[in-house]
């Protein structure tokens, strides 16, 4: 998930990248989320103001589900703090308004193109926990899995500190 911010315009968020209904309500809910906790995440007010576009690449492919919305708040948090996500770090969750991470579902597969992908460390739910015995043990072994049940814990997880420039 990609995110940039424009001057102008009165908090209008942009969404591209062929999604679904469900998709684009985790856009609005990731959105909602980071203009309701300004001062927990450490950000002024206003820091939402201006345009907000959310890209979820490879257009020509449909996509839908809840389970990007950890990744849409923690994209959103990136580009207003300046704190890079962790290359090599991946996540999955559905958000609430409240900053709770709910299950998601086809978690093997997500974890198998994570892999493949070359992520070494997947944050997801704590509720999808058992879900990790379906996934192969040579590639349990070779990552990382950080269980969440917040989106404070997965910021934390994935945010790097904020890059200084000159």
């Amino acid at each position: 998930v990609e995110a940039a911010r424009m001057p102008g315009g009165d908090g209008n968020l942009i969404l591209t990248g062929q999604l679904g209904d469900v998709m684009r309500a985790s856009a609005r809910i990731a959105l909602s989320y980071v203009e309701s906790h300004l001062p927990d995440l450490e950000l002024c007010d206003g820091a939402c103001g201006g345009k907000i576009h959310l890209h979820v690449p490879a257009g020509a492919v449909p996509k839908d589900g809840p389970s990007a919305g950890v990744t849409m708040v923690t994209a959103l948090v990136s580009l207003l703090s300046g704190r890079p996500v962790s290359p090599d770090t991946g996540m999955t969750g559905e958000v609430t308004l409240q900053g709770q991470v709910l299950p998601i579902g086809g978690l093997k597969l997500k974890i198998l193109a994570a892999h493949r992908a070359g992520l070494r460390r997947v944050i997801l739910p704590k509720l999808n926990e058992v879900d990790l015995d379906e996934v192969p043990e040579k590639v349990r072994e070779e990552m990382e899995f950080v269980l969440v049940d917040d989106i404070a814990e997965i910021l934390e997880a994935a945010l790097l500190p904020a890059v200084v420039r000159p």
